[in-house]
């Protein structure tokens, strides 16, 4: 149960920097369960189906859903426009990115996933406290969960979410930035280069799996932000095959030494919580395309075109 205190009220800036990001979402969770009481928090949460940063908060969203309550609001789309200036460099049409107003308004970058409260007893939402950045929203979620014990997905224990903290960062640098410049890149050598760091990543991943009993990052079957942060891309792996060849496929036959990652991959993906938030793979697949045959315009696609890592991109140089 949350405990009602009278507390000053007071905005908070929720686009949280390393150096206080623990100390601002405490805050934020804090804030919000003073002023929801023993009712559940209420978001609108703004997302698209396709985008595996958003995917992440739709799990931690579903992992809490008797605790945590929210809409889904499509935001982010594509529209199919000319390349006029061939732009991409592949003479094709590319396919240009519309944004809802409100998540323009809500997130400076305009990015999914974000989450905007909402007064339970009004149904007001408040745009000022918004909350966004992938890894963020799932801590902010559990926090503002009142979850405890196993439940939670950032452990109680301060050194494990310690490690939690360290690993979801890699994760998200060695397994997941990589993907897009597997689709992305046009040279060969440079998308193998590409592939190649996911499989070390693996490697490594799978020699931290084997620390803790059980097939997840965490003991005894806890479900983790670690977990979360790869998850969304360790199930759209498969679409390396249909758009690379064999050569990209990730397997048990061809890497035996990732049997930890692969026992892993088959307990996440058999969860209620994870099932429930999977997009269609055909569906999927022809989404991605647009990255494959490098004629995407986003953020995520700029920067890689420009040679940099996804989770580098910048608001400004790779706007479209």
């Amino acid at each position: 149960k949350y405990k009602i205190s009278r507390t000053r009220s007071k905005p908070f800036n929720v686009y949280l920097k390393s150096t206080n990001m623990t100390s601002n979402i405490s805050k934020v969770a804090k804030y919000m369960s003073t002023k929801v009481d023993t009712k559940k928090p209420k978001f609108r949460y703004l997302s698209a189906w396709f985008c595996p940063f958003a995917h992440r908060a739709t799990i931690a969203l579903e992992h809490h859903r008797s605790r945590v309550d929210y809409q889904w609001v499509e935001a982010l789309g594509w529209e199919q426009r000319e390349d006029k200036n061939n732009v991409t460099g592949t003479g094709q049409e590319w396919w240009y990115h519309w944004k809802a107003d409100e998540l323009k308004r809500a997130n400076p970058s305009a990015l999914v996933p974000t989450l905007i409260p909402v007064d339970p007893d009004t149904g007001k939402s408040d745009e000022s406290k918004s909350v966004y950045e992938s890894l963020v929203t799932i801590e902010f979620v559990d926090r503002i969960s009142g979850a405890c014990g196993k439940d939670r997905l950032v452990p109680e224990d301060p050194y494990e979410a310690a490690r939690c903290s360290i690993w979801t960062d890699k994760v998200n640098r060695d397994l997941c930035s990589p993907y897009y410049g597997v689709l992305v890149r046009k040279e060969d050598s440079e998308r193998k280069e590409h592939f190649q760091n996911i499989i070390k990543g693996l490697r490594t991943f799978s020699t931290e799996l084997k620390k803790t009993p059980g097939p997840l990052f965490l003991a005894h079957g806890q479900l983790s932000n670690v977990d979360i942060a790869l998850i969304p891309w360790a199930f759209r792996y498969y679409v390396f095959e249909h758009y690379r060849g064999d050569d990209y496929v990730i397997s048990r036959t061809r890497y035996p030494e990732l049997e930890p990652y692969f026992d892993w991959y088959d307990h996440v993906m058999d969860l209620d919580t994870v099932k429930r938030t999977l997009p269609d793979k055909e569906k999927y697949l022809i989404h991605i395309g647009k990255y494959a045959d490098s004629s995407a315009r986003s953020k995520v696609a700029n920067a890689v075109r420009r040679g940099v890592a996804a989770h580098e991109l910048d608001d400004e140089k790779d706007e479209y």
